[in-house]
């Protein structure tokens, strides 16, 4: 067989070279892609825990604040709302004892709260997505002489009373969501966090 001329040395050096250069863009390509799978800092913190103080809250008033992008509300109810909460019959509400799972174990089913006297929900109308409005007032004029104080959503007509369990015959389907929660101190919320089993 005649000597082609050909020096196996250089070929395989340009081939290991090749190889090399190659598996170093092949890296040098897939670090920054895979790392734009990872979350953002912004996203990260967008679900880290929040801490509220309730303190300043006054009985009947409600604050928002966000957690995981979503408005959460804290409301502070008085004796007399805790009254016409439970007062509700039954049969004018679709999920009255909570048994559909929108809110943690460790809430009570009617109040859906940890404390009677604060309630946190998910902001968000289980209907479409739309955030109701707040109506503590009981008795409003617009909402009927029945209306015993809650959540209205104007977009579709869902209501809700002040647990937000939803009333029947509007288009929402379950109640407003109860987000895990727990408390740091008497009148400070987490919200974001599961009450530790006692």
């Amino acid at each position: 067989m005649a000597d082609s001329g050909v020096n196996k040395g250089r070929r395989r050096f340009l081939i290991g070279a090749t190889s090399v250069v190659g598996a170093v863009g092949t890296v040098g390509v897939a670090v920054p892609f895979l790392a734009s799978w990872q979350p953002s800092a912004r996203a990260r913190a967008a679900g880290a825990p929040v801490e509220v103080d309730v303190s300043k809250l006054e009985p009947g008033q409600q604050m928002t604040v966000e957690w995981r992008g979503k408005p959460v509300w804290l409301a502070r109810r008085d004796e007399a709302a805790i009254e016409r909460i439970k007062a509700i019959e039954p049969s004018e509400l679709r999920d009255p004892n909570s048994e559909v799972p929108q809110q943690p174990e460790y809430v009570d089913p009617v109040l859906r709260s940890i404390k009677p006297e604060y309630i946190v929900l998910i902001g968000i109308c289980t209907h479409l997505g739309c955030v109701p409005s707040y109506r503590p007032e009981p008795g409003a004029a617009d909402m009927g002489g029945d209306w015993p104080g809650g959540y209205f959503c104007p977009c579709h007509g869902s209501s809700f009373d002040l647990a937000g369990r939803v009333f029947t015959g509007v288009p929402a389907p379950t109640n407003l969501v109860v987000p895990p929660y727990r408390y740091e101190a008497d009148q400070v919320i987490v919200v974001g966090e599961d009450q530790e089993a006692s």
